[in-house]
């Protein structure tokens, strides 16, 4: 059916209105009559490809359709399976503050709960979904992707999205969560391919055990990413001097989200918030559920934070579902904030939100987080947000051990002969 001469507007104001419209919208609103269908094929309503779905119903076919109708002006991709109902909101990509907001939003979910989520269904795209991003010819429709977030495609694996990699040396944006691939092989492919990029969401498949994170790649992509701005890897085995490896040399740096991480201690945030020094543009640290994160270096840290450094911090998050480590016995441990010093913080810095929530001694392994609370948390910066079996809160003197003398790193960087304290950074129908 042919619906021009009823519709009100020519075709080049439905084509802007469909740019508007989400991807699925889009498909729905070509199928409707010839008119929409002939302004649904323009490249401009392709230049965001959001195919994120809920279950598995997108296939190779389906991408590729995209990026043909695209052309030369694609600039976002999405695509795979999201739980629930962060499908139509996760992942976003905006200036620094959204990107905050969206990134703190799914703090406490761990995407590795797909298959309690989804099932035992598998996702239909293959490994050559990413294949049209590399397409042959002398502009590949890579060449001016600015975003690129994948979720949960099974069968995608390392050389697949090294590939696709290479075909995206704009790439600004880059997100993945819940693949089967190799953490180093896919960091260095960033490092080589990808050298304006600004923001990093990987999320490691081994759940807070990933040990393939080394420091030389640390080192390739500190220099080779001088652009980054935003870090999130979460579920790596990051030990405290890798972590200081990055912090000190991206010195753009103002997001940081280490969550999970099974053996950082915090030692690695010594001597970073002061005057000129790399971390001094931090806004947001999340060390969420990272098994080794020690009370005394949580600590020092806030005394830091009190005695002027990271003075552009504003959302702290050092929840643990397991308890800090005590200082002294790194089988003890902590579940009350009392360390904290509430009162000094809301009278010396208001628009700091610090995240402490800690399970009933003992019984943290039926804690269960709820993601919806995050909104309302970071709505409200100038509260501390503490929930515990402890309701008191008073601080811990740390006066015996300095947060700048301290040399203990934790038992896993005992090996590495690493200097703490050294300041040189080696749905949809086609």
């Amino acid at each position: 059916m042919h619906n021009g001469v009823v519709w009100a507007l020519p075709s080049d104001l439905t084509i802007k209105v469909f740019s508007l419209l989400d991807t699925q919208s889009l498909c729905y609103a070509a199928a409707a009559c010839s008119f929409f269908q002939n302004c649904a094929a323009d490249p401009a309503c392709y230049v965001d490809i959001d195919l994120i779905t809920v279950v598995p119903r997108v296939n190779n076919a389906v991408v590729a359709t995209m990026v043909q109708r695209a052309g030369k002006v694609p600039q976002s991709l999405k695509l795979g399976c999201v739980p629930g109902p962060l499908a139509s909101s996760s992942g976003s990509s905006q200036p620094l503050v959204n990107c905050i907001r969206k990134s703190t939003d799914t703090a406490r979910f761990s995407w590795n709960d797909k298959r309690s989520r989804q099932g035992k269904e598998s996702s239909i795209l293959t490994r050559s979904c990413l294949a049209p991003l590399s397409a042959n010819g002398e502009s590949t429709p890579g060449a001016c992707l600015r975003r690129l977030h994948l979720y949960n495609i099974e069968r995608l694996d390392s050389t697949s999205l090294t590939a696709a990699l290479s075909a995206c040396p704009s790439l600004l944006d880059l997100e993945i969560v819940g693949l089967n691939v190799e953490s180093r092989q896919t960091l260095e492919s960033i490092s080589t391919f990808c050298p304006l990029i600004e923001r990093i969401f990987f999320e490691s498949s081994k759940t807070g055990r990933d040990d393939s994170l080394k420091l030389p790649t640390c080192n390739d992509l500190v220099n080779n990413c001088p652009h980054l701005s935003s870090l999130s890897l979460r579920g790596f085995r990051l030990h405290d001097y890798k972590a200081r490896v990055l912090i000190k040399g991206f010195r753009k740096l103002r997001y940081i989200d280490f969550s999970t991480s099974y053996s950082i201690t915090g030692a690695f945030l010594k001597n970073l918030g002061g005057g000129s020094a790399s971390g001094s543009l931090l806004q947001v640290l999340i060390l969420r559920d990272c098994m080794h994160l020690k009370e005394v270096e949580v600590a020092r840290f806030l005394e830091a934070v009190l005695a002027g450094d990271f003075g552009h911090l504003n959302y702290l998050d050092i929840s643990n579902r397991e308890g800090l480590v005590s200082e002294g016995d790194r089988n003890h441990r902590c579940y009350s904030p009392s360390f904290i010093p509430v009162a000094r913080l809301l009278d010396e810095r208001p628009n700091l939100c610090v995240l402490a929530e800690f399970p009933l001694e003992g019984s943290f392994n039926d804690i269960e987080f709820d993601s919806g609370d995050m909104d309302s948390e970071m709505n409200l910066p100038s509260h501390l947000i503490m929930s515990t079996s402890d309701s008191s809160a008073s601080f811990m003197s740390i006066s015996e051990s300095s947060y700048s003398s301290d040399p203990s790193s934790g038992s896993d960087d005992s090996s590495s002969g690493y200097d703490e304290s050294s300041d040189d950074v080696d749905h949809v129908s086609i």
